[in-house]
């Protein structure tokens, strides 16, 4: 896969961490995932654009005035693992992990957060 479109999909999925309306956080979720997609970490599993977007819409108060960010993406074939960390803008992370995607080429269809221990 091109590298430029991998971290434009990474960039985007992140951006739905952050986005606190709900209209365009679906909207974001149904460009990011396809409509099948799975969304897997130590607490959930979502299937499904709706379920995804109920539990970011379910996790976001615990993060308020806090942004979601990533770090280095790696990728390749349909494959891509990046870091990622929650904190207050210019201060240290409070929760950090890594995610492992799988991609259709244009779309995340299945992804496995993993949170670092704190």
């Amino acid at each position: 896969m091109d590298t430029q479109a991998v971290d434009t999909i990474i960039d985007r999925y992140i951006s739905i961490w952050n986005e606190v309306d709900a209209h365009a956080r679906k909207t974001k979720i149904d460009q990011v995932f396809t409509p099948e997609a799975t969304y897997i970490d130590p607490t959930i599993v979502a299937r499904g654009a709706d379920a995804i977007n109920e539990y970011v819409a379910n996790a976001q108060p615990i993060f308020t005035g806090m942004l979601f960010s990533h770090g280095a993406i790696l990728t390749h074939h349909n494959a891509v693992h990046f870091s990622w960390q929650v904190g207050p803008k210019g201060c240290a992370p409070v929760v950090s992990g890594f995610d492992f995607a799988m991609l259709d080429g244009k779309r995340i269809t299945q992804i496995y957060g993993f949170f670092n221990a704190s």
